[in-house]
């Protein structure tokens, strides 16, 4: 299983940070926010990665990371997103890296509390389709949100002004080789973007999508408020670490 990280995107809502950087590059707490996917993935047991970028920072993800060997990877590989076409339109470049095999997707500035290990094995066991994490959230307008019949998934809407559950929809995808047959059916969206949420739905009405309920906590980066909650979470998580370290 091949991973890939969505680091694009002009970070507008980050502005005037990212006037200079790319929002991927900047600090969460102790190391660079880039580092937190590409260490998720790689705890999953994930040993190939495609980082896909864009803007004029570009450049400095190669600087920084190399050929991923800090992160004891077999190989680590870039893609150039042009513009800002939405998520499904930077995973449109990985088709060639995925060469058929199933992905697990992770947008760059989603940060985990607990290892995803479990499910990518779900999804390994999985005969096809696709799977995704779900995690409660009191700011549902700024993600995608699953509508349910039961206890199942029957839709999902795309930043509703009038949330139809409880759940957001956590910035991790885990995909078979169907993903890019459904992206090339898409068409953009009113915000002019190719959505995440119209790939998944295709999976949905092929009764093709799992779910699973994050366990931990979960949290984005890409506004000043949740930027600075991740570096309190994370920090406070060090400083427990470092306590029971003392205490043995």
């Amino acid at each position: 299983m091949k991973g890939i990280v969505l680091a694009g995107g002009l970070g507008m809502r980050l502005r005037p940070l990212t006037n200079v950087t790319n929002k991927h590059l900047l600090p969460v707490y102790d190391r660079p926010m880039i580092y937190y996917p590409i260490e998720t993935l790689c705890a999953a047991g994930i040993r190939e990665i495609m980082l896909v970028t864009g803007g004029n920072s570009a450049g400095d993800f190669l600087r920084l990371l190399g050929n991923g060997a800090e992160f004891g990877l077999r190989g680590i590989y870039y893609a150039y997103q042009q513009g800002e076409g939405g998520i499904a339109d930077a995973l449109r470049l990985c088709e060639h890296f995925a060469d058929g095999q199933r992905i697990v997707v992770i947008l760059g500035d989603n940060i985990f509390q607990c290892g995803i290990a479990p499910y990518v094995e779900r999804f390994a066991a999985q005969e096809s389709g696709a799977r995704i994490l779900l995690k409660e959230s009191e700011d549902l307008q700024r993600f995608g949100v699953p509508v349910f019949d039961g206890d199942r998934i029957v839709g999902i809407e795309e930043k509703p002004a009038v949330p139809k559950s409880r759940y957001a929809v956590t910035g991790l995808y885990m995909y078979d080789a169907r993903v890019f047959e459904y992206i090339a059916r898409l068409t953009p969206s009113a915000r002019g973007e190719y959505e995440i949420a119209d790939v998944n739905n295709f999976y949905i009405r092929e009764g093709q999508l799992q779910y699973d309920v994050l366990d931990g906590w979960w949290s984005d980066a890409g506004t000043f408020e949740s930027l600075f909650h991740a570096g309190e979470l994370i920090a406070r998580g060090r400083s427990r670490v470092r306590q029971q370290v003392d205490r043995q």
